[in-house]
């Protein structure tokens, strides 16, 4: 049930602590191919400044820092955080829990990269929040990935009443009854709507996706 201080999309907490205490990860932990492929068609350095938004447990984490490259990865749950540190115990120091649309850092990065964050924001308020501080975040000539799942059309959002609800989802351990946290998926059109009224400049975007987790995500490479 949710508690009266907590944000609907903080639900994702209670769905890794269920996973966590059977003893297995809520995703599939293979990367998200198109990170990597961004930061080397761009030109990343490891010395350079890299911030992930949204880490989870690690999945895309863990290639970009087992690559040298300086990363600072963040989430929201301390959960996730916390299994991450376990799991790569020498990359511990590179792990932070941050609410994006409520907390900022005294750091700008070179890149910035969310997987399958930003369709967990429902609200406007909150999306453009999340944008904001990538803003706020980029270096002048830094560049930001963010892929939201979705094909470029479909538009849906979920009740956000609903999101700390136990519903049953699969998982590729069978079935298992989870936090229902939430969903806001858009089309394209509504997403370079919002990354623009942000400040924000498309200079790529198309559709790739992250198997066996995700079918389809949409991205954008903005600055």
């Amino acid at each position: 049930m949710q508690k009266e201080n907590r944000k609907y999309y903080e639900a994702y907490e209670d769905r890794y602590k269920t996973a966590h205490e059977k003893g297995v990860s809520w995703t599939q932990m293979k990367n998200t191919p198109i990170v990597m492929d961004i930061i080397k068609r761009y030109h990343l350095h490891p010395e350079q400044s890299l911030l992930e938004i949204g880490c989870g447990e690690g999945r895309d984490s863990a290639t970009v820092l087992e690559n040298g490259f300086h990363l600072i990865a963040t989430d929201i749950s301390p959960e996730a955080i916390n299994y991450c540190k376990k799991k790569m115990p020498d990359f511990e120091s590179k792990f932070m829990v941050l609410d994006c649309l409520s907390s900022d850092l005294d750091e700008k990065f070179d890149f910035i990269y969310s997987v399958a964050v930003v369709h967990m924001l429902v609200l406007d308020e909150d999306r453009n929040g999340f944008y904001q501080f990538i803003h706020r975040h980029l270096k002048s000539d830094g560049i930001a990935l963010i892929c939201s799942m979705g094909d470029g059309n479909y538009e849906m959002q979920s009740d956000i009443s609903n999101a700390f609800e136990l519903q049953e989802r699969e998982h590729e351990t069978g079935k298992m009854m989870v936090a229902g946290t939430s969903c806001r998926m858009v089309s394209f059109s509504t997403f370079e709507n919002e990354l623009l009224r942000n400040g924000l400049k498309i200079i790529e975007k198309g559709i790739t996706s992250a198997m066996p987790n995700f079918n389809s995500l949409m991205y954008a490479i903005v600055q």
